[in-house]
């Protein structure tokens, strides 16, 4: 017996080319035989078929083997055939029978015309029944341990069915049944394995010991995968879900590419498809910057753009690596168009109008900004003018430039903020207002200006679903900072797409703020990223749990919830049904230019408290969080008298 396996691994470990060459060797030694199977079968005797010719035997390994190979029977992987196999071997096999037919028909052979359908129909039944024996000996022979862990696959459609011949050569789980919403399907057997109703999952789970459910169903919508996801949480199942469609059809997946659940399936909210003439209205044809554009949100704009067609793409990034990085990736996938990687600061705006008129630039997203609100909010100088003050400059660089349009990311934070970023973003949003208010020099040309304000996007750098999933791979705890805090979330390409419409529409002034369903307790996503990964909760009540979940407490300038207008009752819709249109008060520019050289004053002298009450006067529903050393002097106390001091940290303002 062990000798018999260790052939089976040698076997097993041979080059693929190999295997197909043994394979087809096989094949062009059996059809002869088939066929005289089925000259005995015909003339009811061996005698009578001995009389036939060797060069009949040999044209009908020969064609029998050509078959097989055009069709692309040995392209199949044994351990995983499927419906492609399938019907690459009747495409081989009619051919096969097709072509004695012919050459019999025309006298190029002699054996009865009606031999070439049953040596046909030998020959599917021995290369089926071959591959399916090979297959049984390989998972079933070879070491593998015998008490895999049994799976459930949610989908009895076709990317179910082409990962259960994946998930059948695993040695660490069998899949045991499939769980599928169709009442045709409900009670049937599929592959082999039994097909139940959806809602009997947590019956299965009880009865098969269930500890790990995959969902199949890569076409269903984000809504229908959520119901699937939240029908599945309660039942302590590690649950995830299969790659895209694509990767299936290629026959590339594998086990280790079945992923965790994607968490924007949590949201339950589908993308609306871009509204093809605002996406394409300032980018195809034209030179595009992006600054920012190594971030997560400037480097999927950058992709988005060059989906739309763009002349030329210029990107503007701080960071060398990351600029690094995204020129690397973006060349590679669109080689066709001219992409400028430049190196520099939006601080630089003698630099910025020289590359913008170099480049011919006719649009610009930027997104370039500091946007960690603690380490914002302990290098406030440096957040305020690298967001507010170079958002200006950048503009002021666009406008000298003839730029025909500039669009400012925004986030939520920037409304009522309790931090210097969102301080500071709201800041540049006034900048904006105020130059779209002012006329252009004699001959100089009419830049349109406008924001769009969103909140946090899934997968960004400094999301909490990364950093969830890391602390629960490492056994916990997950760190939330309080049990009531509540955030908008979106997926990048989501919001990056309505970026791109909401610029298209833009008039000059205008906040375009994005629907962003509704907001997610942090809390309740924990737990139930904790569910999914099959743990359970560790508490008081449930002393014994899996993953811990530590309140923190808010960090420095950290809201409980976020908000996206500045008042009620200021918005409009557009022409895009996730884009609204906000009014809002704004600075004129003489104002603005005041503000900003107190800034510049006070960062000289590293005045913090000064900058905070700066903020406080020309930034509307500012309340900051005051550390000790501002409330120190207590002529701070004078800055808003209806408005309590909280004093949040004993840090020392760099």
């Amino acid at each position: 017996m062990t000798d018999m396996k260790s052939t089976l691994l040698l076997l097993q470990a041979m080059p693929r080319r190999l295997k197909q060459a043994v394979l087809l060797a096989g094949d062009l030694a059996m059809i002869p035989l088939l066929l005289f199977l089925a000259l005995c079968l015909r003339l009811d005797g061996f005698s009578r078929a001995l009389h036939f010719s060797a060069s009949l035997y040999l044209i009908a390994a020969l064609v029998g083997g050509l078959a097989l190979l055009v069709s692309g029977v040995y392209r199949t992987v044994v351990r995983a055939f499927d419906e492609h196999f399938l019907n690459s071997l009747v495409i081989a096999v009619c051919t096969y029978a097709l072509a004695m037919y012919v050459m019999t028909s025309v006298g190029m052979i002699d054996m009865p015309r009606s031999t070439t359908v049953v040596s046909g129909f030998f020959m599917f039944l021995w290369v089926w029944a071959s591959r399916g024996l090979i297959r049984r000996v390989l998972l079933r022979a070879l070491n593998l341990p015998q008490k895999r862990k049994p799976m459930l696959i949610y989908g009895a459609g076709r990317a179910g069915r082409q990962f259960l011949a994946v998930a059948l050569q695993s040695p660490e789980y069998r899949p045991v049944a499939f769980l599928d919403d169709s009442r045709e399907l409900a009670g049937t057997m599929v592959s082999g394995l039994p097909v139940f109703d959806g809602k009997r999952a947590a019956e299965l789970v009880g009865r098969y010991d269930i500890k790990d459910i995959i969902i199949a169903l890569p076409s269903a919508s984000r809504a229908r995968r959520r119901e699937v996801i939240e029908a599945l949480e309660p039942l302590g199942v590690h649950v995830r879900a299969l790659p895209g469609l694509d990767r299936l059809m290629s026959g590339q997946v594998s086990m280790g590419d079945v992923q965790e659940v994607d968490i924007a399936d949590l949201l339950g909210r589908d993308a609306v498809s871009p509204n093809a003439s605002l996406f394409a209205r300032n980018i195809q044809g034209f030179s595009v910057m992006v600054s920012g554009a190594g971030g997560s949100i400037g480097s999927e704009l950058c992709r988005q753009i060059l989906n739309a067609g763009p002349r030329r793409l210029v990107l503007l990034e701080l960071n060398e690596f990351a600029l690094y990085a995204i020129d690397r990736e973006l060349r590679a996938a669109w080689p066709g168009v001219e992409i400028v990687p430049v190196l520099g600061s939006v601080m630089d705006q003698v630099r910025l109008e020289r590359l913008m008129r170099r480049q011919g630039v006719n649009t610009v997203y930027h997104a370039a900004a500091y946007k960690h609100v603690p380490l914002v909010e302990a290098n406030p100088f440096e957040g305020v003018r690298n967001n507010a003050i170079g958002t200006y400059r950048a503009a002021c660089a666009a406008r000298a430039a003839g730029v025909s349009t500039f669009v400012l990311i925004s986030t939520d934070k920037a409304v009522r903020p309790t931090n210097v970023m969102g301080a500071s973003k709201r800041l540049s949003e006034l900048a904006l207002q105020a130059l779209a208010q002012t006329p252009p020099a004699p001959g100089g040309v009419a830049t349109r200006f406008c924001m769009v304000r969103f909140g946090n996007v899934l997968g960004s750098s400094g999301s909490v679903v990364p950093l969830f999933r890391r602390q629960i791979a490492k056994g916990g705890p997950i760190t939330v900072t309080h049990a009531e805090v509540t955030r908008y979330f979106m997926t990048i390409p989501e919001a990056a797409q309505l970026v791109i419409q909401a610029g298209a529409m833009g008039k000059g002034g205008d906040v375009f703020v994005l629907d962003m369903g509704e907001p997610v307790r942090i809390m309740d996503l924990a737990r139930k990223m904790i569910h999914l990964s099959g743990l359970c909760e560790r508490s008081e009540s449930n002393p014994n749990g899996d993953i811990e979940i530590a309140v923190t407490g808010l960090r420095p300038g950290e809201k409980l919830y976020e908000e996206l207008l500045i008042g009620d009752h200021n918005i409009e819709g557009t022409d895009h049904p996730r884009i609204l249109r906000a009014f809002e008060r704004s600075l004129t520019q003489a104002e603005l230019d005041e503000v900003f050289v107190e800034v510049e004053r006070l960062a000289v002298i590293r005045d913090t408290l000064g900058l905070k009450r700066l903020l406080l006067e020309h930034v509307e529903g500012y309340v900051p969080d005051y550390t000790a050393e501002d409330v120190s002097g207590m002529q701070i106390m004078s800055a808003r008298a209806d408005e309590p001091v909280r004093v949040v940290s004993m840090r020392q303002p760099v």
